[in-house]
């Protein structure tokens, strides 16, 4: 009786030891509202104008999300880390796309383990890439899924010929599969991320590979941001009346990506601008081509701890046709409920010319030459 207490007893000392040293997270959040667009199409592609949507809208702010995350301390500094995180739709309960067109998966956003320590972190598998994140604080609108540099970002994809079928982009990336990812600790507010993604085709050391830079600088109020993009094979798949056609690994370098970026806050007032540059190196003026500059800028105040409003403009041009060109307007309103909790109010407007879709808000298609007004009204809660 006494060893089966003293096993019991050692059993609980070693489970709350261990409990000490490691963590696993549960987190989701919702975020949901209605959408009114003036102007839609049925793919990035089209010219063809469906006309006026009123709508239930996933993603005002960003996605809906679920995941889960987890560290062991193992000493010495040094943790190691894992991630799994997807979007999902909260009209419909549809998982989010991945690389692949048209499949979904559960977790598409990051599956992720790594290892971090006082030296920086690393972390390998599918994940967001680090220029995302540059983007994101150097714009005041901070990349959200409505009026923003990511929906710009989108626009210069969309005019380098991406169908939207998948996550895997054109220019730059919002996810890459495969990604191995450091991330160096902060010196006197600057920072560094490498990014190398091997593409495992065989017979082809560079198929499918990617690999990013990511400069950063925070202090004092101020953002600096700097990235350097470039893929190999990217954007393999093309959807055709008779299905969805995939070009074989090659290893051609046809995705380049240049951004700089800064944003300035003092005390409630913030300001943005930056400059992009995407080209695709294998060729820049053929069918295949394309050589696309970004231009933005942003004002935000905060009125107090729960309320702010943010505005941006992003312009978007074609080095290769003058004539397709692009330029929108984003205004938008937040009021936090509570601390989990917060509904928003936004507004914008696009002008586009040419071949361009510059989209106002992320998943609603605009057709190709059309100017397009959307508004969405919404709540976000995190849990």
């Amino acid at each position: 009786m006494k060893l089966k207490l003293s096993c019991g007893a050692a059993l609980v000392l070693f489970a709350s030891a261990s409990h000490a040293q490691s963590s696993v997270t549960l987190y989701g959040v919702m975020d949901s509202g209605l959408l009114y667009q003036s102007a839609n199409a049925a793919n990035f592609q089209s010219r063809v104008n469906l006309g006026h949507v009123y709508a239930y809208k996933d993603g005002g702010i960003y996605s809906s999300i679920w995941g889960m995350k987890g560290t062991e301390d193992i000493g010495g500094g040094f943790k190691v880390n894992f991630r799994l995180q997807g979007a999902f739709n909260t009209g419909t309960g549809k998982g989010g796309l991945t690389d692949t067109p048209t499949t979904t998966a559960v977790f598409n956003q990051q599956t992720t383990v790594g290892v971090s320590s006082p030296y920086g972190s690393i972390d390998m598998g599918r994940q967001i890439v680090p220029m995302i994140y540059a983007m994101a604080d150097t714009d005041v609108r901070n990349a959200q899924y409505f009026g923003s540099i990511l929906t710009a970002w989108l626009g210069l994809n969309q005019a380098a010929f991406w169908q939207g079928t998948s996550t895997n982009g054109s220019v730059g990336a919002l996810y890459d599969d495969n990604a191995i990812v450091y991330r160096s600790p902060k010196l006197y507010g600057a920072s560094l991320a490498l990014e190398y993604a091997p593409g495992g085709v065989a017979g082809q050391f560079q198929g499918g590979t990617r690999e990013s830079v990511v400069l950063q600088y925070s202090n004092y109020g101020l953002n600096l941001a700097g990235v350097y993009y470039n893929g190999h094979d990217s954007n393999p798949f093309t959807t055709t009346v008779s299905g969805i056609v995939t070009a074989p690994s090659t290893g051609l370098n046809n995705n380049q990506f240049y951004y700089l970026g800064a944003q300035y806050t003092f005390h409630d007032f913030s300001v943005s601008t930056s400059y992009s540059r995407a080209r695709n190196p294998a060729n820049t003026s053929g069918p295949k081509g394309f050589n696309l500059e970004m231009f933005s800028g942003g004002l935000g105040y905060r009125f107090s701890p729960f309320f702010k409003v943010t505005s941006g403009f992003y312009y978007l041009h074609d080095r290769n046709v003058g004539a397709n060109h692009s330029a929108e307007y984003a205004l938008g309103a937040e009021y936090s409920l509570s601390r989990r909790t917060l509904t928003y109010a936004q507004v914008g407007y696009v002008d586009n010319h040419g071949n361009m879709s510059q989209t106002i808000t992320y998943g609603a298609a605009v057709p190709q030459g059309r100017s397009t007004t959307a508004a969405m009204i919404g709540i976000r809660h995190s849990f």
